[in-house]
């Protein structure tokens, strides 16, 4: 009888990827974690209990079947754990990368909730797609056959990204159109390096255009191209734009120079290890290089944004959050290893006001949580007398993002919008009350994980293949 596998999670501890060293990866924006070497990835995946009511896939949102693809990791059949794995998620080795899985699968780890410390599943995801590019398992898109309907994607994030995939396969004829000079929406330009290497991303991009997708870059709809036109030239259109619109602070000061925008910072930071031209980062507008940065909010965009000002040299970085420790949106993991790196939490601190311009500090007012608000979460208050200024010399809005106005920008006002300025849109289909029309991921969400975007791309290129397939169906009849 062959030997049991799996269920080792009593004698073997779990062992995440080795993490390099703070000081050394704080010079750099390689990623922070090595690679499994086989036999680790082998024995990590064997911790699995193989339970009969596996959490972990209950609470990713593409319900990948976790368990299983950890059994044959285990097993050492890779070539299958990779197909497995891909069959439900189109980028499996961006979510192991970028995924909160201490929120998602890995927080809802049944041994985890047990005392034996969850399995490493992201990393495990990770280690089988990059093993699986490097073996050549990945098969380039060959559609079986060629169909007449096109379909125009706007936007060329992960969303659209994974729908392009799905209808490609298919034989659909796609065209993405994106308003910057690279597909991969926040991949490419809103992710760090150090979390997300832009070769992943590219990889993919590059699969996409192989297989026959077509990139219309450098395009704005509404001011290079009409929605009305679009809607002309394709049998259907998918609305991926996501959310680029920053929420704003209206406080004293907000628009003194070195006030800027989290996407503005990390786009040019991006772009800078593109290798492209960066006025605004030479100049120092948008490079955290010998300043004292502060930094607003506390989701992962601000965890990008303070380790990467760490990583531009940054005299000092602090990060300003109205909320303590435990009631923070971003992953602790991303916390943790910004405080390995240097950065200060300033917790129950909201910005009042700013001083200087240019500016020279934040002034601070400090919080205590109080009565629960509508969402059950208890609400800041602010502490009478207990103002202070923190000194800065850059200060980084991270607040998040809200959609922009698109039935104005698109001259669409019957394309309807919530009383938020997302896109209404049927959560399983994405269909809009525009016949023809969907959308998905975050103009339709509100701001949201990347991982939420891949699944909504996916079920909306399921319905259009369902609304191609019904109306072939008719006019065969």
């Amino acid at each position: 009888m062959a030997k049991q596998p799996m269920l080792k999670f009593v004698n073997i501890e779990r062992i995440m990827p080795e993490k390099r060293d703070a000081q050394a990866r704080s010079a750099d924006f390689d990623e922070i974690y090595a690679e499994y070497a086989d036999e680790k990835a082998k024995e990590q995946a064997s911790r699995c209990s193989q339970c009969g009511v596996p959490y972990c896939q209950t609470h990713c949102p593409l319900h990948n079947n976790i368990p299983d693809w950890l059994r044959l990791t285990a097993e050492g059949r890779l070539q299958e754990a990779y197909e497995l794995s891909q069959a439900t998620n189109t980028f499996p080795e961006i979510c192991g990368r970028i995924c909160p899985q201490d929120r998602l699968c890995e927080g809802n780890c049944v041994i985890e909730q047990s005392g034996h410390g969850t399995v490493t599943i992201g990393s495990v995801e990770k280690y089988l797609t990059d093993t699986a590019w490097e073996k050549g398992w990945v098969k380039p898109i060959d559609p079986g056959q060629e169909r007449a309907e096109s379909v125009g994607i706007i936007g060329a994030g992960p969303g659209g990204l994974a729908a392009a995939d799905v209808l490609r396969r298919a034989g659909i004829q796609v065209t993405i159109y994106d308003r910057y000079d690279r597909a991969g929406g926040l991949l490419t330009y809103g992710i760090p390096g150090f979390k997300l290497e832009k070769d992943v991303v590219m990889r993919r991009n590059e699969q996409l255009e192989q297989g026959g997708v077509k990139f219309e870059l450098n395009c704005n709809v509404g001011e290079d191209i009409s929605f009305e036109d679009l809607r002309a030239r394709h049998d259907a259109i998918l609305v991926a734009t996501g959310v680029y619109k920053t929420r704003d602070l209206q406080a004293p000061g907000s628009a003194a120079e070195g006030v800027v925008s989290a996407i503005e910072f990390l786009t040019a930071s991006n772009r800078k290890s593109f290798g492209d031209a960066v006025p605004e980062f030479d100049s120092g507008a948008l490079n955290a290089q010998g300043k004292r940065v502060v930094v607003i909010g506390g989701g992962d965009t601000a965890m990008d944004c303070v380790r990467t000002s760490v990583r531009q040299g940054a005299v000092s970085v602090k990060c300003l959050y109205r909320r303590d420790r435990a009631n923070m949106p971003g992953s602790q993991r991303e916390v943790q290893n910004a405080e390995e790196e240097g950065v200060v939490f300033e917790w129950l601190s909201a910005p009042k006001g700013f001083a200087g311009d240019p500016v020279t500090g934040v002034m601070v007012q400090k919080m205590r949580l109080g009565a629960p608000d509508a969402t059950g979460r208890q609400a800041p208050e602010v502490i009478e007398d207990a103002d202070y200024v923190e000194d800065a010399d850059l200060v980084i809005k991270a607040l998040g993002f809200e959609p922009e106005d698109l039935p104005t920008l698109w001259n669409q006002p019957e394309l309807e919008v919530t009383r938020w300025g997302t896109i209404k849109a049927d959560f399983t289909t994405g269909a809009t009350a525009l016949p023809g029309v969907y959308a998905v991921g975050d103009i339709v969400r509100g701001a949201s994980l990347v991982v939420w975007a891949i699944k909504d791309g996916r079920d909306a290129a399921a319905a259009i293949l369902d609304q191609f397939n019904a109306a072939a169906a008719v006019a065969a009849e």
